[in-house]
């Protein structure tokens, strides 16, 4: 597989979590740690039925401490994320665990091969930038603490360093995902009860809304996901990951969820406009 390709696979993934937000209003009141176990359920089972095209003897010989790392990956980032907001449900939050693109541009650099280019790093900051507009326009129904911002913070940071170490798991099969995936359901269905009532889905648009998410922003993108962190031009990949905001809100203004405005389309100019010259530092470089 070409780096190209690989590259055009791993934004697969951007493309799915523009829904997330979409589906996840949708399978309202289904509490997170709940929706997580359901929908990461999904994503392991068709992650289950992926890998018996090649057998699932793919799943045996693997260290457990790469089923530990992608386990603690996954839930981390979603304990951390969901706690959050649980604390501080403000914009100001979801603007600190919009850093993990840029924390990746960074993270990249270290890695066998790789190299901090100036702008690289110049074209994510644009992009994050387009992103803020998108974060902080929205009206989150809280204020933000000093606890909420940390772990929004550590919500960037555990997702970045799981993305950007999965490059040197390069020799690990994706189909790896699929454990990753069904050890996080099990561990959020061992949470829930802890931390939350159980509400299921008052409808039927709720459980299409949790079937959707299982196939794709829970599902799949993370299986398209790994192949871009592990093939895919990583730094390009982090940069073009601020389309996911912007594209998460278009997705809520065609639903009618969302009024449209001038901030969205200021948004998409800087979005567009740093991806595009990350896309062109990383041609100029041979990549």
């Amino acid at each position: 597989m070409t780096q190209r390709n690989a590259t055009a696979i791993g934004f697969t993934a951007v493309l799915m979590w523009a829904l997330l937000a979409l589906f996840t209003i949708g399978s309202a009141p289904v509490p997170p740690f709940l929706l997580n176990a359901l929908t990461f359920g999904i994503g392991g089972t068709l992650g289950l039925i992926w890998t018996l095209r090649n057998g699932l003897g793919r799943l045996r010989g693997i260290s457990w401490r790469v089923y530990a790392f992608g386990i603690i990956g996954l839930f981390g980032y979603h304990a951390l994320y969901f706690t959050a907001f649980r604390i501080a449900p403000a914009a100001e939050t979801g603007l600190m665990a919009y850093l993990w693109p840029l924390f990746i541009v960074l993270f990249a650099s270290f890695l066998p091969g790789e190299r901090l280019r100036p702008m690289v790093v110049i074209g994510a900051i644009i992009a994050f930038a387009g992103a803020a507009l998108i974060v902080l326009g929205r009206d989150a129904g809280g204020a933000a603490t000093p606890m909420g911002l940390l772990l929004g913070f550590l919500c960037a940071l555990t997702w970045a360093g799981y993305s950007t170490l999965s490059r040197r798991l390069g020799d690990v099969p994706t189909e790896s995902v699929t454990i990753f995936c069904l050890g996080t359901a099990v561990l959020s269905a061992l949470v829930h009860p802890m931390l939350e009532e159980t509400v299921w889905p008052a409808t039927t648009l709720g459980w299409l809304a949790i079937l959707g998410l299982g196939i794709g922003p829970v599902g799949a993108a993370f299986f398209t996901w790994d192949i871009g962190m592990k093939k895919g031009n990583i730094q390009l990949l982090g940069v073009a990951s601020y389309a996911a905001p912007l594209l998460s809100t278009l997705a809520l203004v065609a639903a009618g969820i969302s009024p449209a405005s001038w901030t969205i389309l200021a948004a998409a100019v800087l979005i567009t406009g740093g991806a595009a010259l990350a896309a062109r530092a990383g041609t100029s470089a041979g990549d």
